[in-house]
């Protein structure tokens, strides 16, 4: 069968590799059959909770087998699933929790006793899932009901054959929350037509084949994590999930479960690139988006495993991938980010919409199956994003949507594409996107400083750096902010340097936090120092 809905591409190589392994996670395997039947199971008992259509189920876990569970069964009962990425804290999960209403919520023992206190704040939530295997006896008493996996599978036993809510590939499948402009995440929202489209555009030119075996190391809250799943089970590879301490835990994960793809951000490879792979890798391709990739540290990649194809890509959440450089143009062009993937148009514009020049400077839109629906319940953000893609007018005098990326690039004759810049105050850190209003409000509510603002400035290895500002009345180290910050921030968000400006922090005309002032002057800044080491 041809795959229309996300679920799909599991249950159709169930059918046709029923036996073929489909995941592995610390010892335990699930072939297609197994994942298929399990998939099935959570379905039948989220429609047993008497969720409706198009309802959410959020997941909020490292990774492991129930965590694809109940993303996939989630779907597959019709319902949407939002995974929650688990370095995040009470306060952000609780927002999310809160933002799109979410019904039911899968997470660990520990996870739960750490959200206790927030809860009651999220009157949508009925029903609290307990992953662990040992979980504390289920409460359906309290408001929310906990129960653990066991007696969750068995809610729908009894109630005959529960039919899952009908879906099309233009609805709802999955919300993915990404850090918005004004201070709190932004749900992207896609459609099961977004995530198989994009699953067949990258599965098509990765070459995979049902031989693969990929090794998921990223959030599964990452459209880049969620795409080592998608883009496996469509093909009928296999996926090995993987919670790493240290770089090494993925070189031996490679080496005993005989890994073909990987997929990683900058930082991930910069601390690879150096170790001592093996001679006779398993490793088929790697691919890096969320960031450029240093020429020294594709250089030494590519050197310690020459078998290796690498695939250089960009994408942002809203459209998922938007470019890939194949591994043929490395050494011709290894500053580009490519050229469109496949089933995707990309354009290079002046503000006005009107197309840019070869080499001019312009923003980065994209247009095609793969983009997003908006954001969830924020139509302001969704206008400003999601606009008439230029001179696209369609037979009916409607006009189809694209996303403009508020990226700069530029494109050259040939029409591979290079990365200049972020039009907005948006950091991205290791393929995260952050904004700088929400670290500011965690470092104002430590009380070091009458105002902190924060900036983004180039970093070699993750993209960018955060960067906090103070003014010079403020006392504080960086040590001490980074203490009162740790209970609140993932690490990710946590700011890598402490600048105290001289005086107050500088104003724009009208009143506003002069950032681009700061991040300027904070760049040179910078580049002095490290000039001068």
């Amino acid at each position: 069968m041809t795959p229309t809905l996300i679920h799909d591409t599991l249950l159709a190589s169930a059918q046709a590799r029923p036996q073929a392994t489909a995941l592995r996670y610390r010892g335990q395997q699930l072939d297609y059959a197994g994942l298929a039947a399990g998939v099935e199971q959570v379905a039948a008992a989220l429609l047993a909770l008497g969720l409706g259509p198009g309802e959410r189920v959020a997941v909020y876990l490292e990774k492991r087998m129930e965590t694809v569970l109940a993303l996939f069964g989630a779907a597959a009962a019709g319902l949407v699933f939002v995974p929650i990425n688990p370095l995040l804290k009470p306060a952000q999960v609780s927002y999310i929790l809160q933002d799109c209403a979410v019904r039911v919520l899968v997470t660990s023992e520990p996870r739960h006793q750490a959200l206790a206190d927030r809860l009651s704040q999220c009157p949508a939530l009925q029903t609290v899932v307990l992953a662990d295997a040992a979980a504390a006896a289920p409460s359906t008493l309290a408001t929310p009901a906990t129960l653990d996996w066991t007696a969750f599978l068995q809610a729908a036993n009894g109630q005959g054959g529960l039919r899952a809510h009908r879906r099309i590939d233009a609805d709802l499948a999955a919300i993915l929350y990404t850090s918005g402009s004004t201070g709190q995440p932004k749900g992207v929202v896609l459609s099961h037509r977004n995530l198989v489209a994009g699953a067949q555009s990258v599965a098509g030119y990765l070459g995979n084949h049902p031989q693969d075996r990929l090794l998921s190391v990223l959030p599964l809250s990452f459209d880049y994590g969620l795409s080592q799943l998608s883009t496996a089970f469509l093909s009928g590879a296999s996926v090995t999930l993987l919670n790493y301490l240290a770089p090494r835990d993925i070189l031996h994960a490679v080496a005993s479960e005989g890994i073909t793809g990987l997929a990683g951000v900058p930082p991930l490879w910069q601390q690879l690139a150096g170790l001592p792979w093996p001679q006779g890798c398993s490793l088929r391709y790697l691919t890096n988006s969320g960031g450029a990739l240093p020429r020294s540290v594709l250089t030494q990649l590519r050197r310690a495993l020459p078998q290796a194809q690498v695939f250089l890509m960009y994408g942002l959440t809203e459209a998922f991938r938007s470019t890939y450089l194949p591994p043929a143009e490395l050494d011709r062009r290894p500053d580009s980010i490519g050229r469109a993937i496949p089933n995707a148009e990309i354009m290079v514009v002046r503000p006005d919409g009107s197309p840019c020049a070869p080499g001019e400077v312009g923003e980065l839109v994209h247009r095609g199956a793969l983009v997003a629906q908006g954001y969830w319940n924020d139509p302001v953000r969704t206008a400003e994003r999601f606009r008439p893609a230029p001179g696209r007018e369609a037979a009916l005098g409607t006009l189809e949507l694209a996303v403009w990326s508020g990226d700069s690039v530029r494109m050259d004759e040939q029409g591979y594409l290079y990365f200049v810049g972020r039009a907005d105050d948006m950091i991205k850190v290791s393929g995260y996107r952050i904004s700088p209003h929400e670290v500011e409000d965690v470092l104002h509510a430590t009380g070091l400083a009458d105002e902190f603002a924060v900036v983004g400035v180039a970093h070699p290895q993750q993209g960018q750096a955060v960067v906090a500002v103070a003014p010079s009345s403020c006392t504080a180290s960086l040590e001490a902010v980074l203490q009162a910050c740790r209970a609140h921030l993932p690490s990710y968000m946590l700011p890598a340097a402490l600048h105290h400006w001289p005086g107050e922090l500088p104003r724009s005309p009208n009143g506003k936090l002069d950032r681009k002032l700061m991040q300027q002057t904070l760049a040179d800044h910078f580049m002095k120092a490290d000039h001068a080491r």
